[in-house]
């Protein structure tokens, strides 16, 4: 598939719309996109999210989208590449990577990134404050709205964390958050995901590997791919039309009735039930 690229760090647009143009082909680059004002529907990934005033989406590489714009709607778009995140100094190098491996997470999830209730006015604010930088162009003003974006990377990645594993934090180490983006890059390819294959790529023994991700997320690798794709199912049930043997069959359950049992167990309800009282 053809992919859209950027060719400098980062880009700022406003863009006031009445219709949404989407775009056949897939980013290279991280996407944040803020609703300054305006509803409608986003879809994503075959998911939907009903978008309001101060919502704000990341897409990831690889994420396809579009947006069915309800009343005109105010977009304002911030995009930016891997070299953007990576340009720190060499001692930074950890953070750097926890901060890419984070974003990346955001992967098959639709709606709104901000899940801490106090970030949501900090982030309208720096908004704002980007918006008014770039109309006025006073002096250092580029250098204003670099530090105020990578401000709002942050903040997003923190929003992003607040969803990781239980025991991962920021000084888990680089192996399990390198094993837990392989996870959920191939979560539709059970092939990929057996221990034999992830100690042969990962270079570590089948022995070791189980003990090492437990004692780093809290879950063994079976709990933690089971209740990644329950997840996968509720945003599913939630967020888009798709059939529940449909799910089934993307997720690489047996049959349907393998998937009811094990999604009763997770939210005691049937799929069908929870989608008719939560959908």
């Amino acid at each position: 598939m053809r992919k859209n690229n950027l060719y400098q760090p980062f880009e700022i647009e406003l863009k006031e719309l009445e219709n949404y143009q989407a775009r056949p082909a897939s980013n290279s680059f991280f996407e944040l996109i803020y609703i300054a004002d305006g509803t409608g529907v986003q879809y994503i990934n075959h998911n939907r999210f009903n978008y309001r005033k101060g919502n704000l989406f990341l897409l990831t590489p690889e994420d396809i989208h579009s947006f069915d714009v309800g009343t005109v709607t105010r977009f304002f778009f911030i995009r930016f590449n891997r070299y953007y995140i990576e340009n720190k100094s060499s001692r930074d190098h950890e953070s750097v990577q926890r901060i890419e491996y984070i974003l990346q997470n955001a992967s098959h999830r639709p709606g709104c990134i901000l899940k801490n209730q106090a970030d949501k006015p900090l982030i309208a604010s720096l908004i704002e404050s980007i918006i008014i930088e770039h109309t006025n162009q006073q002096l250092y003003y580029s250098k204003i709205i670099e530090q105020i974006v990578k401000t709002i990377i942050t903040v997003v990645a923190r929003n992003i964390a607040l969803k990781l594993p239980k025991n991962v934090q920021e000084n888990t180490g680089e192996p399990v958050l390198a094993i837990l983006h392989y996870i959920q890059e191939h979560i539709f390819e059970p092939k990929l995901l057996r221990s034999q294959h992830l100690s042969a790529h990962f270079g570590i023994s089948v022995t070791y590997l189980g003990r090492y991700f437990k004692k780093q997320s809290g879950e063994t690798l079976q709990q933690y791919i089971s209740n990644y794709k329950l997840r996968l199912i509720e945003t599913r049930l939630l967020h888009s039309d798709m059939r529940i043997n449909e799910i089934a069959s993307e997720l690489n359950f047996t049959d349907e009735s393998h998937l009811n049992r094990a999604f009763k167990k997770y939210k005691g309800l049937s799929p069908s039930a929870f989608k008719r009282q939560f959908g």
